[in-house]
């Protein structure tokens, strides 16, 4: 007995101590770790919903452009005939009441037409002049000036060389509307998020993130969507619909 005590190291129990409290630190460490890892995937359950809003608009703005051209072997020929045929158009827009403050006209645009042979080279020569007048009529009375654009045609019969572009219809209200549609986009998605999370016994926690879609305005019952928008100006009567992607974190 006396030889085995002999054997053993002086410093055996406190060698037992520092054994048993290494394993106590390592149960407790995988205790803790265990515990942050549970933390960290809870803190990772989210859920990501789309939420969306539509009205419908009517526009309130109206753009519309006209031009009148004449085409004649000289220049001065056709300035003339064009300073004609511009008098005309003032005059058939000032007997309609347009005011002149609604009336903007574009500086004159001036082409000459080139001679070219059948092989489609030019000989450098000028067979005529083109020059053009561009009229644009803005103002807010846009059922007024959506019919006066139709009716602006019976220039034509008098001989004016007329072209009517297709009135651009706009809203000018769409700043305040956006602010509007996202927060009811917000609340959409989030009453989608609700509705998810109690099909699976769980709660909707704070907005973790949120990013705003583009904005669709189109024409009225339109179902076009583009991703980079779409502003339709063609039509009075439109659907303006905002998208919105909401994070939240669930409990």
């Amino acid at each position: 007995m006396s030889t085995i005590k002999a054997l053993l190291p002086p410093k055996f129990p406190q060698l037992l101590t520092g054994l048993a409290l290494l394993s106590l630190s390592l149960v407790v460490s995988t205790a803790i770790a265990a515990k942050a890892l549970l933390e960290v995937k809870n803190a990772n359950d989210v859920l990501i919903v789309t939420g969306s809003a539509k009205r419908p608009i009517t526009s309130d703005y109206i753009v519309w452009g006209l031009s009148v051209s004449s085409q004649q072997p000289t220049a001065q020929a056709a300035y003339q005939d064009l300073q004609s045929q511009t008098e005309r158009v003032q005059a058939y827009l000032q007997a309609k009441n347009v005011p002149t403050a609604a009336i903007s006209m574009g500086a004159m645009e001036t082409y000459a037409i080139p001679e070219v042979t059948e092989n489609g080279q030019e000989t450098g020569r000028t067979l005529a002049y083109r020059l053009t007048q561009r009229f644009e009529i803005s103002a807010d009375d846009v059922d007024r000036y959506s019919k006066l654009s139709q009716e602006a045609t019976e220039l034509i019969n008098e001989g004016i060389n007329l072209t009517v572009e297709p009135p651009q219809y706009l809203y000018t209200q769409l700043a305040p509307l956006r602010i509007e549609m996202v927060a009811e986009a917000t609340k959409d998605a989030k009453a989608r998020a609700e509705a998810i999370a109690s099909s699976t016994n769980s709660k909707v926690g704070a907005v973790r993130s949120a990013q705003t879609g583009v904005f669709q305005i189109t024409s009225r019952n339109s179902t076009d969507v583009n991703d980079m928008g779409i502003y339709d100006t063609s039509s009075i009567e439109k659907d303006i619909t905002a998208v919105v992607s909401i994070t939240f974190s669930m409990k």
